[in-house]
């Protein structure tokens, strides 16, 4: 399997959903990695650099047409462009291919509430935005409310779920799932930032 991890962005994309896993994927606690397990690869509705909503400018990698069908894992990161129903539609059979052929598909924030909508979420454990939401997108199409969990982030056969302010939790779930590294160390990357260096290291006074 290809070793690329796809990180499907829209414009007015969520910056900071991305940041703790691409940084897991491509860093460790001294520097860049030399040979990493994975590497991030941006997907965007095409080729043209695509702005985040704080500004940001990416250019992408691959565009809708251009991505391969090979890839470790799909990533639905969340921001204002997922209400485009026109823009997303081509991101419906991209979604559908992945769970078919078993890829790891990740949906943060909005990019959750989006696999809600197209009935993505109806037969696994998820979370999102909290239910309301997932029911207002989802509407007739999300049909699976009784296996909403309201957890900052959920893993369900292979789909990880998580809610805007979960990036951490969501880059935990997705790298166990992964297997970038033992465990062990990835339990203590999650610490780490969550708790963060004072807390875990505190002043010997």
């Amino acid at each position: 399997m290809n070793n690329e991890i796809l990180y499907l962005l829209l414009p007015d994309y969520a910056a900071h959903e991305t940041v703790y896993l691409s940084q897991a994927i491509a860093c460790d606690e001294q520097a860049i990695k030399t040979s990493p397990k994975y590497v991030n690869k941006i997907v965007a509705p095409t080729l043209e650099p695509v702005r985040s909503c704080s500004g940001f400018k990416t250019l992408p990698d691959y565009s809708f047409d251009t991505m391969p069908d090979d890839y470790a894992a799909l990533i639905l990161i969340g921001g204002f462009g997922w209400s485009d129903t026109e823009m997303t539609a081509p991101v419906v059979p991209i979604v559908r291919q992945a769970i078919q052929t078993g890829k790891i598909v990740g949906g943060i924030c909005n990019g959750a509430s989006f696999l809600a909508r197209h009935g993505f979420l109806n037969d696994i454990r998820h979370t999102g935005n909290g239910i309301e939401q997932l029911k207002l997108w989802g509407g007739e199409h999300y049909t699976n409310q009784t296996m909403y969990v309201h957890k900052q982030a959920v893993s369900d056969h292979r789909i990880v779920t998580a809610n805007g302010s979960a990036p951490l939790e969501f880059a935990r779930e997705l790298l166990l799932l992964l297997e970038n590294d033992t465990p062990e160390r990835i339990e203590m990357y999650y610490q780490f930032y969550k708790q963060g260096f004072t807390t875990l290291f505190p002043a010997n006074d």
